[in-house]
Parts: structure tokens; C-alpha cells; sequence
């Protein structure tokens, strides 16, 4: 069972009001940046040819199809 009492270091601290962040102006071009960046991406001619390679392979394996 976890101990739920304050350590020693600890000290039981009461806020009358929340702490706020500091309220900074957001990096335009880092938003366009991010937004610029999402998406898929798309395969690798070698990833295409290996998987024509594999497809290939496996169907010269299996000839019963």
C-alpha cells in the first residue's frame, strides 16, 4: 500500500488562486510548419519494387491459384 502522508521535505502548500502561465504569442511559422508536415507519406520505389518482388515469389510458390 502506497504511504499517502507528506515526507519530511514535503510542505502542504495552500493557493488561493491557480498560478497562471505565461500568456506568450504562439510561432506562426511553426504552426504553418507543422501543418505543412502532416500527412502520409508515401512508399519508396524500392519498398514498391521489394514488395512486387515478394508478391511475385509468392505466387510463383503457390502455382495451385
Amino acid at each position: 500500500m502506497a504511504n499517502k502522508a507528506l515526507s519530511k521535505r514535503q510542505k502542504m502548500m495552500l493557493r488561493s488562486q491557480p498560478l497562471k502561465a505565461a500568456v506568450k504569442p504562439r510561432n506562426p511559422v511553426a504552426v504553418a510548419a507543422k501543418q505543412r508536415a502532416a500527412g502520409t507519406h508515401q512508399k519508396s520505389t524500392s519498398a514498391a519494387r521489394q514488395l512486387q518482388n515478394r508478391l511475385l515469389k509468392k505466387v510463383l510458390a503457390d502455382p495451385e491459384e
